[in-house]
């Protein structure tokens, strides 16, 4: 798969196929960073929980598993991190 193609079901995932499944992404990365605060003991943002799982994902690589799909979700998390900081930051101007 090609870097185009690669983006392009990216984009595909997280704005179609995940969205109507999961619902909007800052909604429920905030549901799971209120899950994961509590049970580490301090804050967890929601942008942490995207980058937490492109990190998961990337392990996943390094443990040499079929790879695509992996390198596809860190191009999505990426982008839902990217969209929950800008408006997590516009929300507290």
């Amino acid at each position: 798969m090609n870097r185009e193609q690669t983006l392009a079901t990216a984009e595909e995932l997280i704005s179609g196929d995940r969205h109507r499944e999961y619902g909007p992404a800052l909604a429920q990365h905030s549901r799971i960073s209120g899950l994961w605060s509590a049970y580490l003991g301090h804050n967890v943002s929601p942008v942490d929980v995207a980058m937490m799982m492109v990190l998961l994902k990337a392990s996943r690589i390094k443990a040499g598993g079929p790879a695509g799909d992996s390198f596809i979700d860190i191009c999505g998390y990426s982008a839902l991190g990217a969209e929950m900081h800008d408006d997590l930051a516009e929300a507290n101007k």
